[in-house]
């Protein structure tokens, strides 16, 4: 039995419907609530690591301090060759690992907007996974360059690095898969004060509006994780 293990970092961003795929895999499901200050595991304790999104930036480790030991714990993750995936402040989080830049974007995306796959996604088998085009969730003010030795998967007309992957066992994604509505009304609910009404900021109403939008996207995620699995070897 596989064992996955989630770091979530505010009580309304929770692992969506990845918890189901994974149920339904047969995967063992622990987390750690770094906002109840509970503690990390230990690289023994599982094989595939999540890393969640949330408000806060990756620089901020004095007003977070468990960010250094996220960070570290992702690190060993990484070299010891466990399957890892960040959404949003968790691919932030695993760029900043890298060594890559974590930066303000040009701009603010909040809403469902579609991505564009690069020209290198070929190079990527978990690539395979997500349609060109596809319209997703985004929620961010920040961006990070792309981490060295990372294939680019995509990019938005907003935010030009969308998602990476390395060694088909790493990948970032700048955006959101697993949400469901509910989770999102949470999202809105405690993050109404990040929505400016600036170029790509979407209304609560627009983002709610297309229950079919969460549809397409969590069957991507469901794909992403099956492909994921498959090699996990």
């Amino acid at each position: 039995m596989r064992r996955l293990h989630y770091l979530q970092h505010v009580p309304f961003e929770n692992i969506g419907t990845i918890r189901s795929w994974a149920e339904t895999a047969g995967m063992q499901i622990n987390g750690t609530r770094l906002y109840n200050r509970e503690h990390l595991p230990s690289i023994g304790e599982f094989d595939w690591l999540i890393i969640m999104g949330g408000p806060m930036s990756v620089s901020e480790e004095p007003l977070y301090p468990w960010l250094r030991k996220e960070k570290n714990l992702i690190r060993q993750a990484i070299e010891h060759r466990k399957v890892v995936l960040g959404i949003c402040l968790g691919a932030q989080l695993i760029a900043d690992v890298l060594g890559a830049r974590v930066h303000p974007n040009a701009h603010r995306e909040i809403g469902w907007f579609p991505v564009h796959k690069t020209g290198a996604t070929r190079q990527s088998t978990v690539s395979d996974a997500i349609p060109n085009g596809l319209q997703v969730l985004h929620w961010h003010g920040e961006t990070f360059d792309q981490p060295e030795g990372t294939i680019h998967l995509g990019r938005s007309e907003a935010c030009n690095n969308q998602g990476f992957s390395l060694d088909d066992r790493i990948v970032g994604l700048q955006f959101h898969l697993e949400v469901t509505p509910r989770n999102l009304e949470r999202m809105i609910r405690h993050c109404r004060n990040e929505m400016d009404g600036s170029h790509y900021v979407q209304t609560p109403e627009m983002m709610l509006s297309d229950r079919e939008r969460f549809t397409s996207a969590n069957r991507v995620m469901g794909n992403l994780m099956k492909c994921l699995k498959e090699l996990d070897r």
